[in-house]
């Protein structure tokens, strides 16, 4: 019975794991009578609008080198005429959406369970245990519909920033007339490519708070318990990011 054991015990753990996560954040999710909007509109502050600026920098960045490399690849065939069409479309499937997880993950995901677990340690959640208050409906339910609210906004400000960092290096460093850009950029997105991308970052705003809230909740005594959450927080965010985006891209583009 020993290798039965062995595969049905990490078995077991990883189901109850699961099932502890999903309770979570159905819990979470459910937690908006009364509506807590006061605490939700602080979340969306700090969620997203002080996450705006490192997410628009890090497209700028992106939609520029990426219009660097599809024109230089794109010479070798003689397809260096693809290069806005190219940009806008892995910007606003892929990498708006991913790199803005990412970094959002990066800053918010250790920011929430950094906060919870300094909580957890300080016995502050115990306290509200004890006046017959629902931690999770405070502390977790305004930050997991402030990132699923956010995440979209988000994204699509970090799309056209992207695109826009292209038509700067297409413009100017790479001969293109900025109206034939703009109208090949346009032209051959669809609105499907946009909308996919938004839903990709609603899943990937509750995959980021989801695993601030859940190691920041379970986090351990001390400097270090609470140094141990934050690192599994942003590590578990940035692996589900990576695993729903392949997800997803299968689901919408297969």
């Amino acid at each position: 019975m020993t290798p039965i054991r062995a595969i049905g015990r990490p078995a077991l753990h990883l189901t109850r794991g699961t099932g502890a996560v999903v309770i979570f954040a159905v819990r979470g999710l459910g937690g908006l009578k009364p509506f807590p909007g006061s605490a939700i509109l602080r979340q969306l502050v700090q969620i997203g609008w002080l996450s705006l600026p490192v997410v628009g920098l890090t497209a700028l960045f992106t939609g520029a080198a990426l219009a660097l490399q599809i024109h230089s690849g794109g010479q070798r065939f003689q397809a260096g005429d693809v290069v806005p069409a190219i940009v806008a479309i892995g910007m606003v499937r892929e990498l708006g959406p991913v790199l803005g997880g990412l970094m959002v993950a990066a800053r918010v995901a250790s920011s929430i369970a950094a906060e919870i677990g300094t909580m957890r340690v300080t016995e502050q959640i115990d306290a509200l245990v004890t006046l017959s208050t629902d931690p999770v409906r405070w502390l977790v339910t305004p930050r997991l519909w402030a990132a699923i609210l956010s995440l979209p906004v988000l994204v699509a400000v970090g799309d056209i920033i992207g695109i826009m960092g292209g038509w700067m290096v297409g413009t100017m460093s790479l001969g293109f007339n900025s109206a034939t850009y703009i109208a090949n950029s346009w032209a051959y997105l669809e609105v499907w490519d946009v909308t996919s991308g938004l839903i990709k970052g609603a899943v990937f705003g509750l995959i980021v708070a989801l695993s601030g809230c859940w190691f920041g909740m379970r986090s351990g005594r001390g400097a270090a318990g609470v140094g141990r959450a934050t690192t599994s927080a942003v590590v578990a965010a940035a692996v589900g990011i990576l695993a729903a985006n392949f997800a997803l891209t299968g689901l919408f583009f297969e």
